[in-house]
């Protein structure tokens, strides 16, 4: 049975969602080509793609930082374990027994607290580890003039960009699947798409 409608995700964070989505899907898909795992672009393909993806995502992190702190919505990233075991509860078995969801959006707390301790290791672990290693790597030729060839190896910042690259591939597939854990199918994606959250009277908070 359907509930309210809450407008929840405003015009620009719909923006910003599915244009980091295809562009990070984007350097998956080259990252992986250029790792060698396949062969679907070519090399120096894959390396021109991938490389544009980094440059156009860094862009819009910039104008998404300015806007986040502008309108207060970095807020929404706030870590908190308060209901964090309930969180886990339902992930592990609430879910499968049609238990309701111990969380509730709103307006002000878009994010249940796993989410926010996800977004917080993807935002102070994972994506530093793949951007520092990725200007490393970009500029490699630039190393001995900036006096860091003595401290760092080609090597040691390909595995650290590579491992990034499986982290940021699990997180993004965790939260493809997640998307498909509300009242419907489809009904996360839905409100990324129009920015109004459908509430189904069985899955509101206790």
């Amino acid at each position: 049975m359907s509930g309210e409608r809450i407008y929840i995700y405003k015009r620009y964070e719909r923006f910003w969602h599915w244009s980091q989505a295809f562009l990070i899907v984007s350097m998956m898909i080259t990252g992986f080509e250029v790792h060698g795992t396949y062969a679907l672009l070519g090399f120096q393909k894959a390396v021109q793609l991938h490389t544009l993806a980094a440059w156009t995502l860094l862009t819009l992190w910039a104008f998404t930082i300015f806007w986040q702190f502008t309108t207060g919505e970095w807020r929404q990233y706030l870590p908190s374990l308060k209901n964090v075991l309930a969180m886990v509860n339902y992930y592990l078995i609430g879910i499968f027994r049609d238990a309701p969801h111990p969380f509730r959006k709103t307006v002000v707390q878009k994010h249940n607290p796993l989410q926010r301790l996800a977004y917080l290791a993807l935002l102070a672990f994972i994506s530093p580890m793949i951007w520092v290693s990725g200007l490393f790597y970009l500029f490699y030729g630039n190393w001995r003039d900036l006096g860091i060839d003595q401290y760092l190896t080609l090597e040691w910042v390909a595995l650290a960009h590579t491992a990034g690259a499986f982290m940021m591939a699990a997180f993004f597939f965790i939260h493809v699947y997640l998307t498909t854990t509300g009242h419907t199918v489809f009904a996360h994606i839905k409100a990324m798409v129009t920015g109004w959250e459908e509430v189904d009277e069985h899955h509101k908070a206790h």
